[in-house]
């Protein structure tokens, strides 16, 4: 159930990081970070495939080393 490969997900993160889930991580094309947190649980495990599923990093790139330590935290074993 995705719901509980969320919460796994949630789990994975480092306090600082569970915050502000709703708000937008990628400020140029309006992403929340639950969104790309989404992504991640449903497979993506690069920024290019973050960047295809949700356009994320695809505006000044500002949030690329964001969207790394996400995946990073939620993809490590």
């Amino acid at each position: 159930m995705e719901i509980d490969r969320i919460e796994n997900a949630l789990d994975r993160l480092p306090d600082i990081l569970k915050k502000n889930l709703h708000r937008n991580l990628c400020t140029c094309n309006d992403v929340p970070k639950m969104d790309i947190i989404k992504a991640i649980v449903n497979g993506a495990t690069t920024v290019q495939q973050i960047k295809i599923q949700t356009y994320a990093t695809t505006g000044s790139g500002c949030c690329t080393q964001q969207v790394e330590r996400l995946i990073e935290c939620i993809c490590s074993s």
